[in-house]
């Protein structure tokens, strides 16, 4: 089984469009552990209506929780307590796409970030970057955060309108392999997401991580 972790420098980058067209292009299970916000929906039918993924792919979230915060935060507000044992990987056939929840150093419980969590894990990880302006800052840190537990990094995969310099500093300056660069789309549906994903992301490359 094929593990690939899609994480973000920050919340509302695009990860979740980018995981549903992992997803969709590897014919993998998708799995949210955390969803923290209900309103309308989750990730998990954001994935489903974008990967045209068959149902049984799109696994339950460990946790689904009403608050749109930080997974900490939401589990208090709803009564819940996180915890690691039932955050353990799924079996599934086939290849599996974990998408976390905002970004590296954000709470999981009082104890737990989420990039403590993937270092539990063990599995290497993709790291979803804006190209817009602030993105070297935000993400050399998330590659620095990530690296200092030892997390394999698969690469990073931009998100957003081109930024040819942005582009090429920042896998220079981390060390990392760009995956390439996932446009805003508009239409957003699953061809449209299935084509772009094609033309822009680079799956050729090996994801053992560095």
């Amino acid at each position: 089984m094929s593990i690939h972790v899609v994480t973000g420098t920050d919340t509302g980058i695009g990860k979740t469009v980018f995981a549903a067209g992992l997803a969709a292009a590897l014919g993998a299970h998708y799995w949210k552990p955390i969803q923290a916000g209900v309103e309308p929906d989750g990730d998990k039918e954001e994935v489903a209506r974008l990967s045209g993924l068959p149902a049984s792919h799109i696994l339950p979230e460990a946790y689904r929780l009403n608050t749109p915060a930080s997974p900490h935060l939401a589990a208090r507000i709803d009564g819940v307590e996180i915890s690691l044992a039932r955050l353990a990987l799924p079996q599934v056939d086939g290849p599996l796409v974990i998408e976390g929840a905002g970004g590296l150093l954000v709470p999981v419980n009082e104890q737990l970030l989420m990039a403590d969590l993937f270092a539990h894990w063990g599995q290497p990880v993709i790291l979803c970057a804006r190209t817009a302006l602030g993105t070297i800052n935000h993400s050399l840190l998330s590659i620095e955060a990530l690296r200092a537990r030892n997390v394999r990094i698969a690469g990073i995969a931009f998100i957003g309108e081109p930024h040819e310099e942005n582009e090429r500093i920042i896998p220079q300056l981390g060390n990392v392999r760009s995956l390439g660069r996932l446009p805003l789309l508009d239409p957003l549906n699953p061809a449209t997401l299935a084509a772009a994903f094609a033309s822009h992301i680079r799956l050729s490359d090996p994801f053992n991580g560095r």
